[in-house]
């Protein structure tokens, strides 16, 4: 990643060093938050790191909730999962649906003391915009039929669309307002490094919070922003973000009193000793979920027998998920069908999971022409069906477990299956492969944790998102018009019938293959409270800002 260090605040001499201590740089992740930091602190141990501090570079969940406090969004989810004013005190729609008018919050600064205005959130969506195909791409769903973003004063934004915009305000949840101070200088003239940005600590924040030190892979420390503008002012001082390479190491951690919160899917075989322990468990259905990904590329380089649906078929038979839900999961997730989760609300249920059958599986490929070799292992067109599975290091622990039964499956049916770990960066990068032209890799294995409302995770598989969001190479002209029809509906019957065409087009094409639906688990020490439960990654999310607002100690 080139630097772009200039455009960042001065880091203050010694404040992020000083928070270390000693810890050595090169250390193993599981490095102790430091105690000193604050009076009192949140320390939570997670094991997704944040993968950049740019938002138009990030894949992570944990980068995501990094900007939900640190940025302000015109809309927020409230406890209830209701869209609420945020840094919009409210709205009014016109009668044809076409130009929404946010009105913004009085007098809000940044943290730098700078004013934060309804201007800021024009130049970010114009920004978006202008390079939606290129350094913006992962944004540009969100502002999908936006003609133009206008701040006709310091505290009125119009937001004018090429016609009816759906639910705008739930759309805007999901797009954070940057200090245009600071990005129109990486703007530039034609956006080409806004990709290339490091956004390095400590920012210039207009949330509750502000990012003040961060050590990628190992620590992401936070404190309270002296001009936040919320009416309510957090709890806490900050917060510590701690990642760890595996469960049972931040769970020991937990245990032993150097964390004080365990945030996003823990592994269900810590329950019942984080209970015994005296901690509070809980658990929540989610909207998130494992999968495998095929790439559907028809350019792909090689093993074009994964482009054939009979194929994908066969392999989506072979799936044993009930032994993935019992003995991986012990009961806390369900078996997956649709990319769209049965907890948002807008899951289509006549959508049934496919049931594990080994014989049906192999007449598939028997019917092909796919004969076994010597060693068992069936030879497609030539080839032999022996994949590398391009594996996150993001679903280690469950994520293994599941990949062990795949992978003893499909020696029942000829294919063998090599597992290749990596961390997000590494695995996004080996998808995307170069010049983001999903040539070389066949089979991946990773997770999707998207926002409530389905406009996202749709998105996603759009061919607009292809190089961005888009992690299959899958493009189907007849899908990305459904997900532009869909942008344009209000109504939630005439939307959810569309959306259900979209849910059966991918769950028939198959370049995700849904494994199951995790719950959310989390566990916290009994002397915090004040946690609010999300369907996303648990309490700290990329949702709502309630947990870090109203958490504090006993």
């Amino acid at each position: 990643m080139k630097s772009a260090a200039s455009y960042s605040a001065a880091r203050p001499a010694g404040t992020f060093k000083g928070m270390l201590g000693a810890i050595a740089l090169a250390a193993a992740v599981t490095l102790p938050l430091p105690q000193a930091f604050a009076a009192e602190v949140l320390r939570i141990g997670v094991s997704q790191p944040i993968d950049s501090l740019n938002p138009f570079v990030a894949n992570s969940d944990y980068s995501s909730i990094a900007y939900q406090y640190a940025y302000p969004f015109l809309t927020v989810y409230d406890a209830d999962l209701n869209i609420v004013p945020y840094f919009a005190t409210d709205w009014t729609v016109s009668s044809d649906g076409t130009v929404w008018t946010f009105h913004t919050r009085e007098g809000a600064k940044w943290s730098d003391g700078k004013p934060l205005t309804a201007k800021d959130a024009a130049f970010t969506y114009t920004m978006i915009q202008k390079y939606k195909t290129s350094t913006t791409g992962k944004f540009a769903g969100g502002l999908n039929h936006l003609k133009s973003a206008e701040a006709t004063d310091d505290n009125t934004l119009v937001l004018t669309y090429d016609g009816p915009g759906g639910d705008v305000p739930v759309k805007m949840q999901g797009m954070p307002i940057l200090p245009a101070h600071i990005w129109s200088k990486v703007a530039g003239e034609d956006g080409s490094e806004i990709d290339s940005f490091e956004n390095a600590a400590p920012w210039v924040s207009g949330g509750p919070f502000m990012l003040s030190g961060y050590k990628k892979n190992q620590l992401a420390l936070f404190k309270v922003n002296p001009n936040w503008w919320g009416d309510t002012r957090p709890k806490i001082d900050g917060f510590g973000l701690q990642f760890f390479a595996n469960s049972d190491a931040m769970v020991s951690a937990l245990t032993s009193n150097q964390l004080d919160m365990v945030g996003q899917t823990i592994s269900p075989t810590a329950v019942d000793a984080l209970k015994a322990a005296g901690m509070v468990v809980e658990s929540a259905p989610s909207t998130g979920f494992h999968e495998m990904i095929i790439n559907t590329n028809p350019e792909k380089t090689g093993h074009h027998e994964l482009l054939n649906p009979k194929v994908r078929e066969a392999f989506e038979l072979a799936i044993d998920r009930d032994a993935i839900v019992k003995q991986v999961w012990l009961g806390f997730a369900t078996p997956g069908t649709t990319i769209v989760a049965p907890a948002t609300g807008w899951h289509d249920e006549t959508l049934a999971t496919v049931s594990l059958s080994i014989d049906k599986a192999n007449a598939i490929l028997d019917e092909l022409g796919y004969v076994r070799g010597a060693d068992g292992v069936r030879i497609a067109d030539g080839v032999r069906m022996d994949y590398d599975v391009v594996f996150s290091t993001e679903v280690a622990g469950a994520g293994d477990r599941t990949f062990k039964i795949i992978q003893a499956s499909y020696e029942k049916i000829g294919v063998r299956l090599a597992q290749r770990k990596m961390d997000a960066d590494a695995t996004n990068a080996a998808i995307l492969g170069e010049d983001n032209q999903y040539r070389d890799f066949d089979i991946a294995m990773w997770l999707w944790v998207p926002p409530f409302d389905p406009d996202f995770i749709l998105s996603v598989l759009t061919c607009a998102q292809l190089g961005n969001n888009n992690d299959s190479g899958y493009c189907n002209p007849d899908y990305d018009k459904l997900y532009m029809e869909q942008a344009r509906l209000v109504d939630r019957a005439e939307r959810a019938k569309v959306l259900n065409e979209m849910q059966a087009i991918a769950y028939r094409d198959r370049p995700y293959i849904v494994l199951v639906y995790p719950q959310t688990m989390e566990a916290h020490s009994p002397e915090w409270t004040g946690f609010v439960p999300s369907p996303l990654v648990g309490s700290v999310n990329n949702l709502s800002v309630e947990t870090l607002l109203n958490v504090h100690k006993e």
